[in-house]
């Protein structure tokens, strides 16, 4: 079984942010505390290195703005940048899988009837999902950051039943239910949760990776668009084997 940990970057709304991002990172049921052990001592040595409380909230914007926690240490840019990319490599020594989907705001509401990006990325989410729950014969439990609950839970309740996903041909679309997704979605609070936290920053680095950022800010350089390929073995490239890279992009 696999646990999937999910948070959001980016505003859903028409205005805000141009992009909306998401990452998803699996987790093995049966490599769980392992895993969680190894995250507490990267908390650890991050204490011990940069004095971050172990017990902080660390997410993309955090990080790359310096603020919340990070105000008080008045961190230099350099070393929030170690601090963000440090976070990207622990996918990999984890061995966990990871992957993102990014959505084009712009592009979606530029649509005659558009839903909402929110819903837009949770459906190919959940679609990716679906596959490795069928190629694996696994199920999966997902876990996702507070927010529009409602809508993750009747979301992946229609997915659970009438799953759907877009045939590569192009002839019209598949019946694909999520018949081993595990209970409704579990909202976290992500301050109690480092793995989300995880999940956050992995889904920022795939924002930057689609648009990587212009100028040369400290805020550019925290957050480069090679930051995504830190993920390194981690990223689950079978989401989309056109880019190759582990990310879901629309259109």
């Amino acid at each position: 079984m696999y646990i999937a940990y999910v948070d959001e970057s980016g505003d859903p709304g028409p205005t805000g942010s141009f992009s909306f991002a998401m990452g998803c990172m699996l987790v093995r049921d049966d490599q769980w505390l392992t895993t969680l052990d190894e995250t507490v001592a990267f908390r650890r040595f991050l204490r011990a290195r940069f004095h971050i409380p172990v017990r902080a909230e660390l997410k993309s914007n955090i990080v790359i703005r310096g603020k919340g926690p990070l105000l008080p240490l008045a961190l230099p840019a350099h070393d929030r940048r170690r601090v963000f990319r440090m976070h990207l490599k622990m996918h990999q020594r984890l061995g966990v899988r990871t992957f993102g989907v990014v959505i084009d705001k712009v592009a979606h509401y530029a649509q005659p009837v558009p839903s909402s990006p929110e819903r837009r990325a949770w459906e190919y989410l959940l679609q990716r999902l679906e596959r490795v729950s069928h190629y694996e014969e696994t199920r999966i439990l997902l876990m996702h950051d507070q927010g529009n609950d409602a809508l993750i839970h009747a979301l992946a309740r229609k997915w659970r039943r009438f799953g759907m996903a877009g045939s590569k041909f192009g002839t019209g679309y598949l019946v694909r239910p999520f018949r081993h997704l595990l209970d409704d979605p579990v909202p976290r609070d992500s301050r109690q949760s480092y793995l989300i936290q995880l999940a956050d920053f992995a889904a920022y680095a795939a924002f930057r990776k689609i648009y990587p950022p212009q100028g040369t800010t400290n805020m550019t350089r925290i957050a480069s668009a090679d930051a995504w390929d830190l993920i390194g073995s981690a990223r689950h490239l079978p989401v989309n084997t056109r880019r190759n890279d582990g990310i879901v992009v629309w259109p």
